[in-house]
Order: structure tokens, then C-alpha cells, then sequence
């Protein structure tokens, strides 16, 4: 339990590649660590003041212990500051930089397994969406909102569904969190770490999975079987169009899912299909009018569960376009014009309200599309999403707010 405490309730965190910019992550992670009840310690060669606070070169620039470390900069930097976190004695490092084995870059993800390993770090990630605790304002993401406090656990290997979990939590008094964890490409911790963790939390009454991979099925199922919390699975990768859109995710080509059925059988967990049902969410059934579906999206799990849903429907989807969580609506717009003169008859649109989506300038993008192909949109959400919302139904555009 003690390896994971650090995470969830540190009391001083370094952000490397903090910053004050809005477009960048390290701005949105300073800006949301802003209201955290704890010491924040912005790291930038470029800054020596980041929201008034002081910065620092390097972690090894800091005279004080330091809690937990997060990587936020380009991938290439990433191994440098990594060893710098482990002479500093670092043991709890979140990297969110992306650009590792789910590009095909397993030899650097590697390097960073055998870094962290030598110093002893427990690493989250990378490609990792982060973490959140709203009992202590502890919210290391991306999502557009916070999540009320509550009696749930969410551990995934999709951080933007959070986005749309989050919002769900903020607009509504349904469901509330005792935390968030974004397991990214797992090159650390994984599952059993913090289903381990939850077991053991007061504030915490049930937890819920989002599985595209499991690292080490026996130790998932010897934490599950210790677990006295119920614990619910949702799995991606069904079939074998929705397992090949996971690879680009996080670098995971989820297997068998018969086999995932007997583990999940053995270890007491409820599965379910959706995150509708796994929430206890109404939903609507989505029926694009043609056959041929090519899916766009800023939010690379909610692609391959909706690669399934449309899949066990009868209907011929191509791999998911992953626009990643940094999409804006001429990301969107360049996606549509590449897909005017393709074989497809229809596209489903899908976008998860993180910090850097324009809803509304998407909504307006995928009006001027319909007229060159049959789409339905999936804004996932509630308030983030209202407006765009509005938009499509005023142009009589199906839109959907949940998966």
C-alpha cells in the first residue's frame, strides 16, 4: 500500500515542463494543480516564475523532498529528466508525455523501465492521463471538469473517458469519486497496484476497470480475489477490429476475450458492456444509416468500445482515426475533408470534453460535413457538451452524450 500512497495523497509535487500556457499540458496541469492542498514545485528551464511560484531547472534544484514528480514534456527529454528524478530520490514519478510503444517505441519505454528500476521509482504511465483525488483537490488531468468526491474508484487505461466520467460526476448528483488513476502504457504500475490500494481505502465502496490489456492476469486475479470491495470490468477489444483499434492507444493488442471472461469469472468481477451500463447511465442505441463506418475521435478507448458496439451490430468498421486528447476542431476538419471522396457511407464522430476540445467549433465543422456524408456525433458528457449539443440537434444531426 505505501508504494501507492504518494500518488493519491502527496504533499509536495514537481511538474516538469510546468508552464502558465493554456495550449500546453504543462500550462493545464498547473492551472488545475492551483487548488491543490499541498506544495506545488513548477520545473522549466525556460521560467523562474510560473504562477507565482518559483521554478526551478531541475528537480535536483530543489533543496526539499519531493512527493511526487510529473513528466509532462516531449518524449525525447523524457529518459534525462527521468534519471534526474532518481538521483534526486524521486520514488513516485507520472510520466503523461506520449510518444512510446503505442508509436512503436518499445525500445525507449524500455530505457524508462530500466531507469526506474535502478532507482527504485514507481512510475504511472506513460501516455497517461494522470491522476485525481477530490477529497484533497488533486487533479493531474486533462478533463475539461472535475468529478464530485464519492465512494468510487476508477482505475483505466483510457484517460479521456474520464473526461466524460468527469463531466457525468460534475453535472449531476449520481456519481461521485474517491479517485481516479490513468494507467497509460502500464510500463509501471499497473492494475493489481491500486486495486491492492482501494481494498484497503475507507472512502472507497466500489471499483470499476477499464481493461484493454492486463500486464500479469495472476497477479490481477490474486488482488481481485483479496478485494472485499465489488469490482466491476469494463473490457475493450471484443472483437478483432475493436482489439486492433487498442494498439495505437496503449500499445496493447488485447487478447482472447474468452480468456478475459474466465479471469474475470474467477476473480468474482461483474462485467459489462459499456460505461452506461458499468454507471448506471440510460443510453440511447446508435444506428448509423450506412454500413461502411469509419469512426474520428479524440478519445482512442472510447473508440475501440464503440469499434465493438458497432461491430457485434453487423456493422463493416475501419480502424478507428485517433486525433488524440490535444484535437481541436480544425484537427476535426482536416479528418473530414480527407474522408469527402472515401469509400465510407458514414462516420461517427466522437469527442470527450478534455481542456483543449471546442465542442461548439467541432459541432459547426460537422454540419458543413453532413453534406458530403451520413454522420452521427457522440459528445460525451453533460454540461461541456451542452451547447454543441444544441448545435446538431438544430441541424438534425444525431448526437449521443454517452457510450
Amino acid at each position: 500500500m505505501g508504494k501507492i500512497e504518494n500518488f493519491l495523497v502527496p504533499k509536495s509535487i514537481a511538474v516538469i515542463g510546468g508552464s502558465e500556457h493554456p495550449g500546453k499540458v504543462g500550462g493545464v496541469l498547473m492551472n488545475k494543480l492551483l487548488a491543490f492542498r499541498g506544495n506545488i514545485i513548477p520545473v522549466n528551464i525556460e521560467h523562474e516564475i510560473i504562477f507565482g511560484k518559483k521554478s526551478y531547472k531541475s528537480v535536483l534544484d530543489y533543496p526539499e523532498k519531493i512527493d511526487l514528480a510529473i513528466i509532462a514534456i516531449p518524449a525525447k527529454g523524457v529518459r534525462g529528466v527521468l534519471v534526474e528524478c532518481g538521483k534526486k530520490g524521486v520514488k513516485n514519478v507520472i510520466i503523461i508525455s506520449a510518444g512510446f510503444s503505442e508509436v512503436g517505441d518499445k525500445k525507449s519505454e524500455d530505457e524508462l523501465i530500466k531507469i526506474g528500476k535502478e532507482y527504485g521509482m514507481n512510475i504511472l504511465g506513460p501516455n497517461c492521463f494522470g491522476i485525481t483525488n477530490p477529497f484533497i483537490n488533486l487533479d493531474t488531468t486533462f478533463s475539461n471538469l472535475s468529478a464530485k468526491k464519492g465512494d468510487i474508484a476508477f482505475i483505466s487505461q483510457s484517460g479521456a473517458l474520464w473526461s466524460y466520467i468527469a463531466d457525468v460526476s460534475f453535472s449531476t448528483s449520481n456519481h461521485g469519486f474517491s479517485a481516479f488513476v490513468s494507467l497509460g502504457n502500464m510500463a509501471g504500475l499497473e492494475f493489481s497496484d491500486f486495486i491492492e490500494y482501494f481494498n484497503n481505502d475507507e472512502k472507497t465502496r466500489k471499483i470499476i476497470l477499464y481493461i484493454e490489456k492486463l500486464k500479469d492476469g495472476r497477479k490481477f486475479l490474486e488482488a481481485c480475489k483479496k478485494s472485499k470491495k465489488e469490482i466491476i470490468a469494463i473490457k475493450a477489444g471484443k472483437t478483432k477490429k475493436g482489439s486492433e483499434a487498442t494498439v495505437s492507444h496503449t500499445g496493447s493488442l488485447a487478447t482472447d476475450f474468452e480468456i478475459y471472461k474466465g479471469v474475470f469469472r474467477q476473480a468474482g468481477i461483474k462485467t459489462e458492456n459499456s460505461f452506461s451500463s458499468a454507471f448506471g447511465i440510460k443510453r440511447k442505441e446508435i444506428n448509423p444509416k450506412g454500413k461502411k463506418i469509419t469512426i474520428i475521435t479524440n478519445a482512442g478507448g472510447a473508440a475501440a468500445l464503440m469499434t465493438d458496439y458497432l461491430i457485434e451490430k453487423g456493422y463493416d468498421v475501419h480502424l478507428p482515426i485517433d486525433l488524440l486528447g490535444t484535437a481541436r476542431a480544425e484537427d476535426y476538419k482536416n479528418a473530414f475533408n480527407n474522408l469527402k471522396n472515401s469509400d465510407t457511407d458514414s462516420v461517427v464522430v466522437i469527442l470527450t470534453p478534455q481542456t483543449m476540445s471546442e465542442p461548439e467549433k467541432t459541432a459547426e465543422e460537422i454540419v458543413k460535413f453532413s453534406k458530403f456524408k451520413d454522420i452521427t456525433a457522440v459528445f460525451l458528457g453533460r454540461d461541456s457538451v451542452k451547447k454543441a449539443e444544441e448545435i446538431l440537434k438544430k441541424n438534425k444531426i444525431p448526437c449521443f452524450t454517452d457510450i
